[in-house]
């Protein structure tokens, strides 16, 4: 039996008035993956357990089989890893975006606001380059790194920091992503709840001090980067300049138990994105990289579909991440994150499901989003995501005709875990 577990990250909404009530699932043309519906079994899956953010981090977690109450902590551990930093003792790893701040319209100038007077423009600094992107993050470790700090560049606008001796652990950091057009003040690196007096508890004092030694960090990289020659360039073609730093997510190096030791199967997870392939790092799977490999619409497909194909060959699971539908979802654009589902549909799903049918052994193939990102919120929520469950002997199908956040209620499959969907497929491998 071999396995293809494919992500369409954010892709389950809410419904949109411009489509007349439908949600991006239903109004989007998508034979293959109505196929997998049809003749599979649907369901709901809870991929964010109760009291946890619903982050990529926990919800890809829990697809990977996962449980996040055991195994979670952190978001930017899990891409640092892919990023190829290794996290010592007490290590903080911090997620570090490259945001665009601007005015309160949406405007960015040449002489903008600072930090203090800003607003969040776009959590991806216009979605740079990660050639772009390295020579910034470079000349922000070069002006505020420290014995202390130490950056990192990853791809495009996900980078890292490195923290020495769990220095703001006890601090709150916000997405920016859930904060697009809001201002930046509000939304600052605070201290618990009980440290926001003048405590004489050392603890509070200390994590008062830390939140402000992040928030200046911040401030200081506008200096830094509002006229750093890489954006000016981009500011002269109409692009959007990355000229801040946003730190969130922040979390000691984590430890998992492999998947084959678990599961006593072998597998490989394709991805643009470091906190998916820091997932498979830390669950022992392959890490196949794809060039081209972008995270957003212009992803190469084709070169993902041809890697999973070839990877499994050699191994029992592979797990498939697109990205482009929650990057769609957080900018709000319903028109292009109905692009990014039919590309899935016919780019990533039907050439998988017409090798999967080619096999001479049976073949799954579990088809789900992570989690929802409405585009009417440009975030996250926590809502069960509907999920199809295909083996190619199709044996014991569902009477759901279509694969959408409604048609899946009726499916056999119920409600279910997310963590406990791979031992679902690998039990069901004998039935």
């Amino acid at each position: 039996m071999k396995y293809i577990v494919i992500i369409g990250d954010g892709m389950a909404d809410l419904p949109i008035p411009e489509l007349d009530g439908k949600t991006i699932l239903q109004a989007v043309s998508k034979p293959s993956i109505d196929y997998l519906a049809k003749h599979g079994r649907t369901g709901l899956a809870v991929t964010v357990p109760e009291g946890y953010p619903p982050g990529s981090d926990v919800a890809n977690m829990s697809i990977f089989g996962y449980d996040p109450a055991v195994y979670y902590t952190g978001r930017s551990p899990l891409e640092a890893l892919s990023m190829g930093v290794s996290l010592q003792g007490n290590d903080l790893a911090f997620r570090t975006n490259l945001i665009t701040i601007g005015n309160a319209d949406g405007t960015v100038g040449a002489d903008g606001p600072a930090l203090a007077d800003a607003y969040i423009v776009d959590y991806s600094g216009g979605h740079i380059s990660s050639e772009e992107a390295e020579e910034l993050i470079k000349a922000v470790d070069k002006e505020l790194g420290t014995d202390r700090f130490k950056f990192y560049p990853g791809i495009s606008y996900r980078h890292l920091l490195v923290a020495q001796e769990n220095y703001g652990k006890g601090l709150t950091f916000t997405p920016p992503h859930d904060i697009t057009g809001k201002k930046a003040s509000d939304y600052f690196p605070k201290a618990d709840a009980r440290c926001a007096d003048d405590s004489e508890n050392e603890k509070d004092v200390e994590n008062t001090k830390a939140a402000q030694t992040y928030l200046d960090m911040m401030a200081a990289s506008y200096n830094v980067l509002k006229d750093h020659p890489v954006n000016k360039k981009r500011a002269s073609v109409g692009k959007l300049p990355a000229n801040c730093i946003w730190f969130w997510g922040q979390g000691n190096a984590p430890k998992f138990e492999s998947f084959e030791k678990l599961h006593h199967k072998t597998g490989a997870v394709i991805s643009a994105v470091d906190l998916l392939k820091g997932i498979g790092i830390c669950a022992g799977l392959d890490v196949i990289e794809v060039e081209g490999a972008t995270g957003f619409l212009d992803t190469n497909y084709k070169g993902k579909a041809d890697a999973a194909i070839e990877a499994l060959k050699t191994k029992d699971f592979v797990f498939v991440h697109i990205e482009a539908p929650d990057e769609c979802g957080h900018i709000g654009d319903y028109k292009k994150k109905m692009q990014a589902v039919l590309d899935l549909d016919s780019k990533i799903v039907a050439p998988l499901l017409e090798y999967a049918k080619s096999l001479d052994e049976p073949c799954q193939i579990l088809l789900m989003p992570d989690h929802p990102t409405p585009v009417a919120l440009k975030t996250h929520t926590s809502d069960p995501i509907p999920f199809a469950l295909y083996d190619t002997r199709e044996n014991n199908a569902d009477n759901v005709s279509v694969f959408d956040e409604d048609a899946v209620i009726e499916g056999s499959l119920g409600k279910v875990y997310a963590p406990d969907l791979v031992s679902l497929m690998i039990e069901s491998e004998n039935k």
